[in-house]
Parts: C-alpha cells; sequence; structure tokens
C-alpha cells in the first residue's frame, strides 16, 4: 500500500501519528493534569499488540512518523518490545518520544538499540523548588540524570519542551537556553493549551506569548533563521555559534494549523483529529469487533480524515476549551 495517502478535505497530508500508550504518569505536571487524576480502567486502554496494529495501519495508509506519547509513555510495561517493532518498519522515517525525562536513566539505551530516533524532554525549570512546584513531584535531579543518560545513548537529536507561565518561570528563560547550548540540546517553548479544567493558576493570567519569550532569548542569544523541520508545530531559530535550534509553539499567538500534518490516538483508541476538538473516532471498538481485519481499520480512518477540521480556536482568555486533560490526548 505504499501508493496510499491520507489526504484531509483542506489538501493537508497527514504523514505523522502521536500515538499514546498511557494515560498514566508519574508527574502531576500542574498544567497536564490533576493531583488526584483518575485514570482509565486497564481494560480500556489498547493492549501492546493493539497499539501494533494501529501503528501499522496509519504506515500502509502513508504515515512516516510516529512520535510516542503519554501520560507518561515509559511507565508503560513492554514499551522496548512495541519500539522493536515499529523500529524494524522500513517505511517509519522517523520514530520519536515525548517523556518527562524521569526514567530515562534506565531506559535511554534500550531505546535507541530499538530502533527511537529522537527525544522530547520536558523541563520547565532548572530550580528545585520550582520543578517541583510544576510537576508536585521533587524529582529535578532524576530528569537531570536521564537527560545525561539520554545524550550518551547517542540519539539523532534531543529536545527540551518548556511552559512557560508568567509569574512562574519565565525569568528562567535565559537559563533554560543556556542549559540547551551546553548540553548541545535543542529547545522549545511552549504557550499553555487550554485542555482540562486546571486550579493552581488562570490561564489567561500567566500566559506568556512566544513573541515575549523570543524577546528574552534574544537579549542575551543572537538568533538566526533556521530552516529546521520536525513535522511538529515549532518554528525554529538557530543560536549563533551553536548546534542548538530554539522553537516557539504558539498555538494561541500564532496558530500553526495551516500546515497541519498529524493526528493522534489516545491510550484508549480514540483517533483525535484536531487537538482543539473534542470529536474523536473509537479505533479500539472496531479492531476488538473484527480482531484480523486490518483493512477494516484502514478504511474507517481514510473515512474519519474526511472530518478533519481546518484550525483548532484557542483563546487565551477563555479558561477551558476542550475538556480532556493533555495526558489523556497525548502529549
Amino acid at each position: 500500500m505504499s501508493d496510499v495517502r491520507l489526504i484531509d478535505p483542506f489538501g493537508r497530508r497527514i504523514s505523522y501519528l502521536r500515538l499514546s500508550v498511557t494515560d498514566r504518569c508519574d508527574f502531576r505536571c500542574t498544567y497536564c493534569m490533576s493531583e488526584d487524576m483518575v485514570f482509565a480502567p486497564r481494560s480500556q486502554i489498547l493492549s501492546l499488540e493493539e497499539l501494533e496494529i494501529v501503528a501499522n495501519a496509519f504506515i500502509d495508509l502513508g504515515v512516516r512518523r510516529i512520535r510516542i506519547t503519554g501520560g507518561e509513555p515509559l511507565v508503560r510495561k513492554g514499551l522496548v518490545g512495541l519500539l522493536e517493532t515499529l523500529g524494524a518498519r522500513a517505511e517509519l522515517e522517523d520514530l520519536s518520544i515525548t517523556t518527562n525525562g524521569s526514567q530515562l536513566a534506565t531506559l535511554a539505551p534500550a531505546l535507541r538499540a530499538a530502533g527511537v530516533d529522537r527525544l522530547n524532554i520536558s523541563l520547565d525549570s532548572l530550580d528545585r523548588e520550582r520543578f517541583a512546584a510544576f510537576t508536585r513531584r521533587d524529582r529535578l535531579s532524576q530528569v537531570l540524570d536521564g537527560i545525561e543518560a539520554a545524550r550518551v545513548a547517542g540519539f539523532k537529536r534531543i529536545k527540551l519542551n518548556s511552559v512557560v507561565q508568567k509569574g512562574k518561570n519565565d525569568d528562567e528563560v535565559q537559563a533554560l537556553v543556556a542549559f540547551a547550548v551546553e548540553k548541545g540540546l535543542d529547545i522549545s517553548f511552549i504557550e499553555e493549551m487550554p485542555l482540562g479544567t486546571v486550579s493552581s493558576h488562570e490561564r489567561k493570567v500567566t500566559l506568556c506569548t512566544s513573541e515575549e519569550v523570543r524577546q528574552q532569548v534574544e537579549s542575551r542569544f543572537e538568533l538566526l533563521p533556521s530552516s529546521h523541520r520536525t513535522g511538529g508545530p515549532s518554528r525554529y531559530w538557530q543560536v549563533a555559534g551553536t548546534r542548538t535550534q530554539v522553537g516557539f509553539i504558539s498555538p494561541h499567538s500564532r496558530n500553526f494549523c495551516g500546515d497541519c500534518n498529524r493526528v493522534r490516538v489516545t491510550a484508549e483508541g480514540k483517533l483525535v483529529l484536531c487537538l482543539g476538538h473534542d470529536g474523536a473516532l473509537d479505533l479500539k471498538a472496531l479492531i476488538r469487533r473484527y480482531p484480523g481485519e486490518p483493512e477494516r481499520l484502514r478504511d474507517a480512518i481514510m473515512t474519519a480524515l474526511r472530518l478533519k477540521p481546518e484550525r483548532h480556536h484557542f483563546e487565551a482568555d477563555q479558561q477551558v476549551q476542550v475538556v480532556r486533560f493533555m495526558s489523556v490526548t497525548g502529549g
């Protein structure tokens, strides 16, 4: 099926799948989930075999990049075996993971050996107390050890992801870039998305736009235009004299939907066509009702894609626009 392509109603080719393998996480980041999060029963979560079926269906339909997400994907038992299977698919051009870094100190070599090309590691603060406030867990040193282990393991690229909030960590922007430069990593700064109800802060007050962050970066570092692309929504700049790319993900201040090339599948098997919309197709029900019939799954995916919306409509002055948390959708 190498000639099959997923094209949405607006002519955008879907070549990138973000596949969540769990809704569970060992952190409780304030912008991602509540402290008393209720997770889905394990029977409702896709099995490793079902995750493989979903991934293979998308690869057969022309997807060439897969990012494994969660929750925290590295807490999913048996994940390395799934990665080895996906990494063996010759058609797949890029296999990556988004992680909080807590498990990398032990798992980084195995992930690289399984065929994972790139890592995105969440890091919102280099200050121990602030890190604990963001994640509700005092594990900064564990994450820093994981980042170092990932560097040693030899991934093609490692990128830090930082959600910047006014009054919370916006004064650490330069320090985070300096850390990335020192370690030879990339870094992306993300405007917080209005997903799920949060009680720790008011989003319209803490929103720090990409332009504000970029101005802070440029007051210390020279940024050069970059053509670097990873298949995601980041717009990149090169830090002059270094290998570090600084990216900005701007769901509020600069809508990035025009060149959207991705869809998401949640850990419960829901096909989410757009991060900013609640509609989803239940792939799990289809797989379990028609085992051994992958053509039904492929047909359903192609039919669902006709409903992919043109864009999201995130607004900074609205607290909640999509009721599911980011950990439920898959980061």
